[in-house]
């Protein structure tokens, strides 16, 4: 079976500019028939870490809010508290990143509801009943919504190679028990000999699990794998690419929890959810850091399906149908039809995340495209 991935390129002019091309393709898709008056929808997106600047821009979440708002739904913003410590690990500091990179109520004129509470502990257990779990547990407001639209900033991600619809689902949705859930079977190394012993690992660690070992040789970082949670924050800090994953079945495992937990999300939801991924500024890593490398490959586009199996895979054969953008830090398979997102994280198995989620009935890899 095939599902419709709609997709609109980036071209503009003065009879359509990019906003109401987003219009028209969110209504051809069937968007907006997917949702009715005097609803609460939910717009799930990744309002960013101060400091990075590849996640969406404010203006087309705000085009987002005013075509469900001529239906008479009543959208809000959401997304849950990370795990990890930073700027969005409870909702205070979270509403203040989001307000400083552009999604105040005076900008998007729709109100920011963090979807897992003050410090992450309001959620909603649903019962899965699959192969790594029996429940999951997700933020009480996305399940509450009665629509969900799912934002998704389509880029690298150092831990499922990508980081698309599925992801922005499965672990952006998780309360943080979620989180901790998806993540408890991984764990960072420390490379001795790249380790110099800055301490920046250990300042960012949340649940202080790192520690740096002093010797008469020299300095550097011990990770106690007692308390780590594996969020792999620490993966990204180091500057010397120091702290590695250890490449074993946890990632296999990660994918395959984020993906039972996107399945927890659209549980409540069906027919009751809607997909977009935007292929602009296609960074190497998440923007849950603050900070951003160079794009891997040209801007691409917006993708709309009502499948999110469908539209992460027609998301990743488009950046790899794309020739990789010099000085930037893909280095190998940059030539169009190679796996960029394989380029840059040569061990992770992205595949497993549309597989499993295939195989769970979320959805179909096999798929139309279709221009608009």
């Amino acid at each position: 079976m095939k599902s419709n991935v709609y997709f609109a390129d980036l071209r503009a002019g003065h009879k359509e500019n990019l906003l109401y091309k987003l219009s028209r393709l969110i209504k051809t898709a069937g968007m907006p028939k997917m949702i009715k008056k005097n609803e609460l929808a939910a717009i799930k997106l990744h309002f960013g870490e101060p400091g990075n600047t590849s996640f969406i821009r404010p203006v087309f979440i705000k085009k987002l809010v005013e075509d469900i708002k001529k239906i008479g739904a009543y959208p809000f913003l959401t997304d849950a508290n990370t795990l990890y410590s930073g700027e969005r690990g409870n909702s205070v500091k979270h509403l203040h990143s989001a307000v400083q990179n552009g999604f105040a109520y005076s900008t998007i004129n729709a109100p920011i509801i963090i979807a897992d509470g003050l410090r992450g502990k309001s959620e909603k257990t649903i019962k899965v009943n699959l192969k790594r779990f029996k429940e999951v547990y997700i933020g009480k407001e996305i399940i509450e919504a009665d629509f969900l639209l799912s934002a998704a900033h389509f880029k690298g991600h150092e831990l499922s190679g990508f980081g698309g619809t599925i992801k922005n689902l499965g672990m952006g949705c998780a309360s943080r028990r979620g989180k901790l859930a998806q993540h408890s079977t991984l764990s960072p190394a420390i490379k001795k000999k790249k380790c110099i012993g800055c301490a920046e690992c250990a300042a960012h660690c949340s649940r202080h699990a790192i520690s740096i070992v002093k010797n008469e040789k020299k300095n550097y970082a011990a990770i106690d794998q007692t308390k780590c949670i594996g969020c792999g924050e620490c993966i990204i800090i180091c500057a010397n690419d120091a702290v590695q994953i250890q490449w074993n079945q946890s990632i296999p495992i990660f994918l395959e929890n984020m993906t039972e937990y996107t399945a927890g999300v659209l549980q409540n939801k069906k027919d009751k959810a809607f997909f977009i991924n935007f292929i602009i500024d296609v960074s190497p890593a998440c923007d849950c850091y603050g900070h951003n490398d160079a794009p891997i490959v040209q801007n691409i586009g917006i993708l709309a399906s009502k499948d999110p199996v469908a539209i992460d895979q027609a998301s990743v054969d488009l950046v790899n149908k794309e020739q990789g953008l010099p000085n930037t830090c893909l280095k190998t398979n940059l030539a169009s039809g190679e796996d960029k997102f394989k380029g840059i994280y040569p061990q992770v198995d992205w595949e497993i995340q549309l597989e499993y989620a295939e195989e769970i009935g979320l959805g179909y890899r096999n798929y139309e495209l279709i221009k608009i």
